[in-house]
This record gives C-alpha cells, sequence and structure tokens, in this order.
C-alpha cells in the first residue's frame, strides 16, 4: 500500500487528468446492459420500455428472462443487443437434436434477424438448483442449440448460462478459488471447453451486496479501503467485485482455459431494504452502479485479468412492486414503473436526473486518507469493443455429474458468506414454465430469479454468520472524496488506465 502522501498525490492526479479530459472528451458511450424482468403489475408495455431504452438511454443491451414474443418483437430494429433465457425446464429437450432445432424455428427464427437476438441464456442458475436432470443435460443443450442455430443460419447468435457464485467451493482469496468438486471436471470443464470452441463468454452473477457486512461496506462498494491481501499474489483487493471476478478467472485458471472471456449476467445493488440495514440506499445503489459502469467500459481489467471488458448486465431495469422476499427484491431497479430513474448513474441521453440522493451516512464519516487507505483504482475510459467473431459448431462429447445440494450462503440482509468467501452462493430461482407475465408487461419471465436469497444444503434461508475480511482497520471512505462523479470519469481516454491500475 501506498503511503498516505503518495496517496494523496496519486488521487489528484486521478481527479485533475479526469476533469482536464472532460473538457474535450465526446459524451460518455460505454456499453452497459440491463436485466429487464416483468414482475410487476405497473410495468410499461414492452414497445413502450424498448423505445424508452432506445431514445432515452445509453443502454445498448437487453438481458430477457425468457422469450416472449411481445418482448423480443419489440427490440427489433432498434439496435439493442438482445440476450434471450430458455426456461430451465426446455433444457432436457434442447439436449436433443430435434428438441434444439425446433426451439430455435420457435423461438429465434421469428425474430432474428430484425431483433438482434446476440446470445441465448440455457437456464438461469441451473447448478444451483440441485437438479441431477438438469445439471446433466445441461452442456449436452448448450451444444445441441449451438449446432441448431448454426445449421439455421445463425452462427453469430452465442450460446451460454449465468451462474450464481455458488458454483465455486472456495472463493477467498482469489487465488485459492475452484470449482465445486465433482463439478469441476465432469461439468466445468466441457462447458469451458464448449465457450472456447464457440468463442462464447462464461457468464457469472457476482453479487457483492450479498457478500458485504458493516465492516466491508466500503470494500463492497469499492470506496477507498485499506484492501483484502491475497498471499498467493500479492495482490491486495479493494474492490469486492473485482475479487468475484477474479475468483473465476483463478478457478477456470485451474483447469487450463484462463483465456476463456467472461460475462456478468447480473449484478446490482438495491435503494431500499430492511429499516435500518447499513449500506442501502439510493445514494449506495448509484454509487455501485457508477462503479460498474467504470468497470464495464475502462477497459483496464482486473488484477489478474488486465485490459479486459466485461460484457454487464445490471440488476435491474425496473423496481418490480410484485417479486417475493425481502423489501430489497423489489428495489434492485434503475426506474420506476413510469420510466422515471430512481438514481442518476449517467446513462440518460438527455441528461434528466433525479434528485440528487444525499452521500450514504458511512461515507461522511471518514475520508480514505484519514483511514490510510489506497486510492479506488482508476479506470480509463475506451469504448467498449461490440461482439467479436462468429462463433464456430462444436463437437464435444456430453458431460455429467452429481450435484450435491447448494452451497450454504445467508438470507435477508446480506452478510459474507461462509468460510470467509465474498462469492456469495447460489440464489434459489423460480420453477421453470407456467410463469404468467403481468397484463402491462404481457411477459413472463420464467427463469427469473424470485429471490437474491440463498440456500444452504437443507434448503433452508436461515442467515448465515458473516465472516467476508473486512479490510485492515476498516473504515467507511468519503464517496465525496471522487470530485468529479464516476459517471463523468469514464471519459477519460485509455492511456490513463495503465499508470493509474494498482
Amino acid at each position: 500500500m501506498a503511503p498516505p502522501s503518495r496517496q494523496k498525490r496519486h488521487h489528484a492526479a486521478v481527479v485533475l487528468a479526469a476533469f482536464l479530459l472532460l473538457l474535450v472528451a465526446p459524451p460518455y458511450t460505454a456499453a452497459i446492459g440491463v436485466n429487464y424482468g416483468t414482475k410487476g403489475d405497473n410495468l410499461p408495455p414492452p414497445a413502450k420500455v424498448a423505445s424508452f431504452l432506445t431514445n432515452r438511454t445509453r443502454i445498448d443491451r437487453v438481458k430477457l428472462f425468457d422469450t416472449n414474443a411481445d418482448m423480443v418483437r419489440a427490440f427489433a430494429g432498434t439496435g439493442i443487443a438482445l440476450m434471450v433465457t430458455a426456461g430451465n425446464g426446455d433444457i432436457p429437450k434442447l439436449a436433443t437434436k430435434d428438441g434444439a432445432a425446433a426451439w430455435v424455428s420457435a423461438n429465434v427464427a421469428p425474430y432474428y434477424p430484425a431483433t438482434d437476438i446476440s446470445l441465448v441464456a440455457v437456464g438461469n442458475e441451473i447448478m444451483a438448483t440441485a437438479d441431477k436432470s438438469l445439471i446433466t443435460s445441461l452442456v449436452p443443450a448448450m451444444r445441441a442449440l449451438k449446432a441448431a442455430l448454426v445449421a439455421a443460419g445463425y452462427p453469430r447468435i452465442r450460446v451460454s448460462t449465468p451462474h450464481s457464485l455458488g458454483i465455486l467451493s472456495v472463493s477467498e482469496p482469489p487465488s485459492a478459488s475452484r470449482f465445486r468438486d465433482g463439478f469441476d471436471r465432469a461439468v466445468f470443464a466441457p462447458m469451458l471447453e464448449f465457450h472456447r470452441q464457440t468463442r462464447s463468454p462464461f457468464m457469472v452473477n457476482p453479487y457483492p451486496y450479498f457478500g458485504y457486512n458493516g465492516d466491508t461496506l466500503a470494500y463492497a462498494l469499492a470506496r477507498p479501503n485499506p484492501g483484502v491481501p491475497d498471499p498467493g499474489t500479492g495482490i491486495t483487493y479493494t474492490s469486492m467485485f473485482e475479487a468475484q471476478l477474479d475468483a473465476v478467472f483463478s478457478a477456470m485458471k485451474k483447469l487450463g482455459f484462463g483465456d476463456v472471456e467472461i460475462a456478468v449476467g447480473e449484478t446490482g445493488w438495491p435503494s431500499k431494504a430492511e429499516d435500518g440495514q447499513v449500506g442501502v440506499s439510493a445514494a449506495e445503489a448509484a454509487e455501485y452502479n457508477r462503479y460498474l459502469i467504470g468497470e464495464a467500459s475502462a477497459g483496464s481489467g482486473t488484477p489478474l485479468m488486465p485490459k479486459r471488458t466485461f460484457e454487464t448486465y445490471i440488476f435491474s431495469l425496473f423496481n418490480e412492486n410484485l417479486k417475493p422476499g425481502p423489501v430489497a427484491e423489489r428495489n434492485f431497479g434503475l426506474f420506476q414503473a413510469d420510466l422515471t430513474p430512481v438514481y442518476d448513474v449517467g446513462l440518460m441521453k438527455d441528461g434528466v436526473k433525479t434528485a440528487p440522493a444525499p452521500a450514504p451516512a458511512a461515507a461522511q464519516q471518514t475520508s480514505a486518507e484519514e483511514a490510510g487507505a489506497p486510492p479506488e483504482s482508476s479506470k480509463a475510459a475506451k469504448k467498449r469493443d461490440r461482439e467479436a467473431s462468429a462463433p464456430a459448431e462444436t463437437a464435444t462429447a456430453p458431460a455429467s455429474g452429481d450435484d450435491d445440494a447448494a452451497g450454504p450462503s445467508p438470507a435477508g440482509a446480506p452478510a459474507a458468506t461462509e468460510g470467509g468467501s465474498t462469492a456469495g452462493d447460489d440464489k434459489t430461482t423460480e420453477e421453470e414454465g407456467g410463469g404468467d407475465a403481468p397484463a402491462a408487461a404481457a411477459a413472463g419471465d420464467s427463469s427469473e430469479p424470485a429471490a437474491k436469497t440463498y440456500q444452504d444444503g437443507e434448503g433452508s434461508t436461515e442467515k448465515k454468520p458473516g465472516t467476508s475480511p473486512a479490510p485492515d482497520g476498516a473504515a467507511s471512505a468519503a464517496a465525496a472524496d471522487l470530485l468529479v462523479p464516476i459517471s463523468s470519469m469514464l471519459t477519460v481516454t485509455a492511456a490513463l488506465s495503465l499508470p493509474f491500475h494498482m
């Protein structure tokens, strides 16, 4: 960690450089995605949503939790890249050639290419279901679906499947991370081989929100903090999000697949939770998502994956008033149902903002310099590269594996996961198929997570003790220390990222 005097000079240099570049740089144009769920009875119709996103926001990719016709059709001609989801219940049929071909014929062919379907997600967090049939069919379904897309003339549509970080048996420190025993070779090795051959991303859902406690709030929000050291690499992490991504990378690298791209299918922070819960307000939600947008667009990557960008989808588009579970579940949205921003993160084209949220109380108490903390990693701006070359068809053999139940983790108000893990374990998911859509949205997102609560091996939602390591001398740092808003600093050129990434 740099001495305080160097920290001050470094922080001042970052702010000054950002300010000077803001005078000449073009407006922020970074690519960012959002999860569009429909668990609400007051949501606008899909056509209105698609028009709003296209004309009023900088969001250029959307993830759906199903293939609802009205929603998919609404994005035709918008230029927004769409990820659609095959329901968990579809997976056994998708594992067959005829079933995959029929699914493509029904759910892709009627809309593509008018609607830019860029990726098909096969189910949602299948490894967390403890369903052996789904788990053993997952990789064969991904292979068969990709082959069916190629055969239908759609080779550029990628195939992946989102995972909770419960797929990791160890996630802290990141260098020690590994996949759960029994699944590493039986499921993840063939899955990663598929991703390598088809040039598609391994998709994870990292949530610092579900891994923080009162002592690790600054670390979870990537505020200036003393950091958490990784003895295996000598790296000191000041961002839980970066640590979570590097934990996934380390597990992949142990299997020989460190070259496979990683995408972030879901991550976010609620603007409201149970009364008295520390670290949850519109201010913290805006703070996290501004940081996330910077991570997605800067191109400086993580300590173990420098200069990488990550296709990223914020959870979520709307506050959804019918979502079950704790208060937070209904308050992850960037927008209210009337399309009013819940808070400003710089995504509106016309600069429309809500009233500025007050600075988080914890952040007002102590500055980073007073705490002796290093400055937040500077993320230089550069345009996020669009999807690259066309993927190729694969021909690897099916994999199988036996599942033990989902790993332990807390519910309700977030706390760190057991064993010092900051990963956050498996979230519960809804039953597949048959979910009726709200009339306003005309959609049934059958594979959307019902709640971001976790289950232990017995399916209990009992809260586990928080044991996430706190940064040494952890004291919350002032968000006000960043004299230039993070959303504005995204215009800093890529040349700045190398000297400032620490």
